[in-house]
């Protein structure tokens, strides 16, 4: 058996929340309380919490962290969902980027977001330390059981990163630069801090947040290096998906980049 469930009442400590709703999940006053579901998924001898977060009924957009210390973009996401209600999805790996585990006596290293394809496992594997087509088995079923959870009626995918100053940037995807391929067009503004992005497969989403002045990438789902990540995945699939991304710590501004999309994603259901 290679998971577990628990669910349990994710109980809010804001004084917002100090009145009960009448239902788990259900509204309290303008606000959402989640409920809880747990996945243990074992891989190799460590056991990866896989926590979901149902705020209310609204199931066609996921919001999904596969890096465990990106964490201010969880904390915008739930304070959002609060409010708007849907679902978020999260790796807890003690506030660590890479999954480290054992198998057969040997110690891989994975960043999960790099596991949603064989090769990409195998090329990210070399690049952390070590690799077996054992190891690889494992974290492709690792890969299978986060996506299992990714209802194909979702509407939108939207991945939660945070980078660091200058790491990574809107700067990476310009010409001359090292993912200048990766991308179908992109969008920068000068006015905007370059760390700050909306990274995505689809056409419009690129287009609508570019409107709003955002920094954005449209990536090129056809020639993007096959790296293992969800974003090429969903290109491959003709899934919609939006990576918000900011610097660490910088709250305000991710919150206002997610409501800018939801505000969007909205407008087309009406």
């Amino acid at each position: 058996m290679k998971f577990l469930i628990t669910t349990t009442l994710f109980l809010i400590s804001s004084s917002c929340f100090a009145q009960s709703a009448d239902e788990p999940g259900t509204a309290s006053g303008s606000f959402f309380i989640p409920l809880e579901k747990t996945i243990f998924y074992k891989l190799g001898d460590k056991q990866i919490p896989i926590r979901i977060q149902q705020y209310g009924n609204a199931t066609d957009i996921v919001f999904i962290n596969l890096h465990a210390n990106e964490i201010t973009s969880v904390q915008a996401a739930q304070l959002i969902l609060e409010s708007k209600g849907g679902t978020l999805l999260r790796i807890d790996n003690g506030n660590q980027r890479v999954i480290r585990f054992r198998l057969q006596g040997i110690t891989y290293a994975v960043d999960p977001n790099r596991v949603f394809s064989r090769a990409g496992i195998e090329q990210n594997l070399k690049e952390t330390g070590r690799t077996s087509e054992a190891a690889i088995d494992e974290i492709e079923k690792f890969a299978q059981r986060i996506l299992q959870l990714i209802s194909e009626n979702t509407s939108c995918i939207v991945a939660l990163h945070n980078n660091t100053n200058e790491y990574y940037s809107i700067k990476t995807y310009l010409p001359g630069n090292e993912r200048q391929g990766d991308a179908r067009t992109v969008y920068a503004n000068p006015e905007q801090d370059p760390d700050d992005i909306a990274f995505t497969t689809d056409s419009i989403l690129y287009q609508r947040m570019a409107d709003l002045r955002y920094n954005s990438i449209w990536q090129d789902n056809e020639k993007v290096k096959k790296d293992g990540s969800l974003s090429v995945w969903c290109g491959e699939k003709g899934r919609r998906y939006i990576n918000i991304e900011t610097e660490h710590g910088k709250l305000r501004q991710y919150t206002a980049m997610l409501t800018s999309l939801l505000e969007i994603l909205s407008g087309e259901n009406k």
